[in-house]
């Protein structure tokens, strides 16, 4: 499934669309980076895990988002493909995964905005329809 890009006044909207919730995840991490650089462009070649934890899928999004981009940071890494699985464990939701990535290369990734943090502004989290859907502002 896709993700998709909103259109927010100063800064930008990110909606990862997918058959399951983690999937939906997954694409709106896609939808972020894609903001950043041409992830087509980025090879998957070095896998960091990712684990957050949150008392709703909500602030689970946001925090899933916020750690991708502390990692993006911390590694000197842009990411390209992104897994998780997301369970509910004595009544805290956890998000367990990887994102696979490699060092940024300003020539092959060609840069984009830089995306400073994941918002709670139009966070939504759920099913519609048939899909699932995971969605928030970024601030630029």
């Amino acid at each position: 499934m896709p993700y998709e890009i909103l259109e927010h006044e100063a800064d930008a909207g990110v909606r990862g669309i997918g058959e399951t919730l983690e999937e939906a995840f997954c694409e709106a991490a896609r939808g972020m980076f894609s903001l950043m650089v041409d992830i087509d462009a980025v090879r998957p070649e070095r896998a960091v895990p990712v684990e957050v934890e949150a008392e709703t899928l909500e602030v689970l999004f946001v925090s899933w988002l916020g750690e991708l981009l502390a990692l993006k940071d911390l590694e000197g890494m842009v990411f390209s493909r992104f897994e998780v699985r997301i369970e509910r464990r004595d009544g805290t939701w956890v998000a367990k995964g990887k994102a696979w990535g490699e060092p940024l290369d300003p020539e092959r990734h060609k840069p984009g905005v830089e995306v400073k943090a994941a918002t709670y502004y139009g966070v939504r989290v759920g099913k519609a329809n048939s899909h699932y859907i995971a969605q928030c502002v970024v601030d630029l």
